[in-house]
């Protein structure tokens, strides 16, 4: 536990704690925010910390460094993206229907001005600092990924559907979901899909993908 850092006066009782889970989401939320606005290079810790509310100390204690900053401005929106898909994927019978809670949350995740800012700023700095796309890559995009591999597989063992590769099969799907919309908005400014349309477009896409791939039951 850490104790919080905002000054706070008090008669009496022990002062407020928080876990360090949720100290580190304090933080994380403001680097997104300091990284946006002044770039990789130009992000102030110091400023960081102000954001968040603590003190320098407790978020070098936390957070160590610059790099491992930035990579908790992604890992901790993509924590609770894994978490909604986890809810939405495990023990469910409706294929179609874990499917589309899943695509969903990609698209809400991914489909989101922050998030993009955030690609663009991986890619721009990519030349001077290649760990950050390396990390926006394996921490985000590979890890959400992963959610699915393992639905699909676990669907293919349990002969619903059938695929010889189901990475593969993953990627032509998340692709789908995702990849015009994104392109659409970063390259012409094109306004980014409404909630009700990224759930419609997820509808569709399964429809799409399963007309394709699920296994048709004898009557």
């Amino acid at each position: 536990m850490t104790d919080i850092d905002t000054p706070c006066s008090r008669g009496r009782g022990r002062p407020q704690t928080r876990s360090d889970d949720e100290t580190r989401h304090l933080i994380a939320q403001a680097a997104v925010q300091e990284f946006l606005t002044h770039g990789y290079a130009g992000a102030c810790i110091d400023d960081v910390a102000k954001g968040a509310g603590v003190s320098k100390k407790t978020l070098y204690r936390l957070i160590p460094t610059k790099a491992d900053l930035f990579r908790a401005s992604v890992t901790d929106r993509i924590a609770r993206f894994m978490q909604d898909a986890d809810e939405a994927m495990v023990d469910t019978v409706d294929v179609a229907d874990a499917l589309e809670r899943y695509l969903t949350e990609l698209g809400n995740l991914t489909l989101s001005s922050d998030t993009i800012a955030m690609l663009r700023l991986s890619i721009a700095e990519a030349d001077r600092f290649p760990e950050l796309a390396s990390s926006f890559y394996f921490d985000a995009v590979s890890a959400a990924k992963g959610v699915l591999v393992k639905f699909i597989e676990r669907q293919c063992a349990l002969g619903v559907l059938n695929l010889e590769q189901p990475a593969t099969a993953a990627d032509m799907l998340r692709g789908m979901m995702v990849m015009e919309p994104q392109r659409a908005y970063m390259m012409t400014g094109a306004p980014l899909p409404t909630p009700d349309e990224i759930a419609n477009r997820a509808r569709q896409c399964v429809r799409i993908f399963l007309r394709g791939c699920m296994v048709a039951t004898k009557s």
